[in-house]
C-alpha cells in the first residue's frame, strides 16, 4: 500500500546535452548539443516554455546544417 500523498512532480524538459561540449569557434555554438555558451548556461534556470523555444532552435540549426552539407 502507498502511503504517499504528494503529487508526483510534472517532468521536466530534458537537456540536450550529449557530453562532447566543445564550442565551435565559427559558430559559437556546442558541437554536441547545438547550444550557445548562454543557452547552456541558463539551461537550469529555465522554465519548460523557453527550454522547449531552445530546443526549437537547436532543431533548426541541424536542420540548417544538413541542408548545407546538401
Amino acid at each position: 500500500m502507498n502511503f504517499n500523498t504528494s503529487p508526483t512532480p510534472p517532468a521536466r524538459v530534458a537537456s540536450p546535452c550529449t557530453s562532447v561540449c566543445r564550442i565551435d569557434d565559427d559558430s559559437g555554438l556546442c558541437a554536441g548539443c547545438w547550444r550557445s555558451i548562454r543557452e547552456i548556461a541558463g539551461w537550469s534556470a529555465m522554465d519548460d516554455a523557453r527550454r522547449l523555444q531552445v530546443l526549437a532552435a537547436v532543431a533548426a540549426r541541424r536542420e540548417g546544417r544538413e541542408m548545407a552539407r546538401e
